[in-house]
């Protein structure tokens, strides 16, 4: 089978697979697809030296269109404090702006190692998760959430992630309500995601040695072939929750990114 219709099938099934367990276990997509797509992309000619960059800059683009139909959703139910965006919006401009570029300085293998690390952490984060101990507390000066804007765009875009694994703790711990954190969250996800992808997009664009169908860092092919999935499979997932045991789930999935982690590392 040609190298390329084995990887835009195996695409489409991971894209399904990131939907499902999108709906299921509320799991970002870019956990689940970065580790992937290091596995598939050599296939079609990316090379070493910028796998981890195509991996996590594809990753990226496929959450601006997932995280649409999430974030429509959390608004049409009033779950979006949108006052917060006039003070964070341009810190999470700024970093997922930033981190193409940074990503850039970066080595493939560094970048991938930093990625299994973040995957242990955030693992570790689902079996014992965050729980904030008051809803009263006042919210941080306006400087202080704009520099942790900044600061999580620049993570999650290294990482290929839409960040709400990051910001939604951050949210609690300043006393929004949950379900505010998780919509605000899937606002900004759709952000952090726009301009990540855009600074992926610029980054690479004078790399010479990506192979055809790449935009930037971005693969197209993969891209096209993960969110035609994984945005019908998302409300399957989501009824299934319903009716599966997620807590055990989510531990049991959380072990196998632990697992995930430490075989990239030791890559």
């Amino acid at each position: 089978m040609d190298a390329l219709v084995y990887l835009v099938i195996s695409c489409l099934a991971l894209g399904a697979f990131i939907g499902f367990m999108a709906g299921l276990l509320g799991i970002g997509g870019g956990i689940i697809a970065v580790p992937f797509l290091l596995y598939l992309l050599p296939s079609v000619g990316v090379d070493g030296a910028h796998l981890t960059h195509v991996a996590i800059a594809t990753s990226l683009a496929a959450i601006i269109l997932t995280s649409i139909s999430s974030a429509r959703a959390h608004h049409r139910r009033g779950n979006i404090p949108w006052h917060l965006f006039k003070v964070m919006l341009p810190g999470f401009a700024l970093g997922a702006v930033s981190a193409g570029f940074i990503a850039q300085q970066i080595s493939s293998d560094l970048l991938r190692q930093a990625f299994a690390l973040f995957v242990i952490l955030m693992a570790i984060q689902m079996v014992f998760p965050f729980k904030p101990t008051s809803n009263n507390k006042p919210m941080p000066a306006n400087v202080i959430l704009f520099v942790v804007a900044a600061a999580i765009a620049i993570i999650a875009a290294l990482m290929g992630i839409g960040g709400g694994i990051l910001l939604v703790p951050f949210l609690t711990w300043c006393g929004l309500q949950m379900r505010q954190s998780i919509g605000f969250s899937a606002a900004t996800g759709f952000l952090i995601a726009l301009f990540g992808s855009l600074s992926y997009v610029v980054a690479g664009w004078q790399v010479d040695d990506l192979p055809p169908w790449t935009l930037g860092y971005v693969y197209l092919p993969a891209l096209l072939g993960i969110v035609s999935t994984s945005m019908l499979m998302a409300p399957v997932g989501a009824k299934a929750a319903s009716h599966w045991p997620t807590t055990y789930l989510k531990k049991a999935f959380a072990v196998l990114l632990i697992i995930t982690g430490v075989k990239l590392v030791l890559a």
